[in-house]
């Protein structure tokens, strides 16, 4: 018995979607293939900086947190929370790094801009550790990313624009 799953496809092929674990993606196409006897619809996003391709189940899509980029509303107060103070727990790194690195991955600018914000260093102040420059670039790349789609510029342009922010 085969079952035909058909969702409602909120994405198009050739638009930028955002998958919280990979960040920014192109959707390539959405097609229809056979898998295990059954008839699936998949998403084919590509991620052209990883030189990666997913094929994500339409009925999946929603639970796997697969979005559209993020609206005005939502930057608006990412950067507004870039612009805030740093608020650094006084709990162990380890368990920071854990933390920081689940508001990567939930694909929420307003919680990477939050990283962002608490892992930036000015010239002046200590160095950071491999691991906090590691996490701090990651954020900084996944925000950077889906802000410069956002605004229609380059990548490039929109790590600058997010670093002068915080420079403010």
């Amino acid at each position: 018995m085969n079952k035909k799953i058909s969702v409602l496809n909120p994405f198009n092929s050739g638009e930028y979607v955002v998958y919280p674990a990979h960040g920014v993606g192109k959707v390539e196409d959405i097609t229809k293939q056979k898998i295990a006897g059954s008839e699936l619809e998949l998403i084919v996003v590509n991620f052209a900086k990883d030189k990666m391709t997913l094929r994500i189940p339409m009925a999946k899509a929603e639970t796997t947190g697969l979005r559209k980029i993020s609206g005005a509303d939502t930057f608006n107060e990412a950067l507004t929370t870039l612009k805030g103070k740093a608020k650094v727990k006084k709990i162990m790194w380890s368990r920071r790094a854990q933390e920081y690195e689940n508001k990567i991955n939930s694909g929420s600018p307003v919680a990477i801009a939050e990283v962002v914000r608490d892992l930036h260093r000015n010239e002046n102040l200590a160095e950071q550790s491999y691991s906090e420059r590691q996490i701090y670039e990651h954020a900084l790349d996944r925000l950077a990313n889906e802000y410069a789609v956002f605004e229609n510029i380059t990548p490039a342009e929109a790590t600058q624009k997010l670093l002068d922010l915080l420079v403010k």
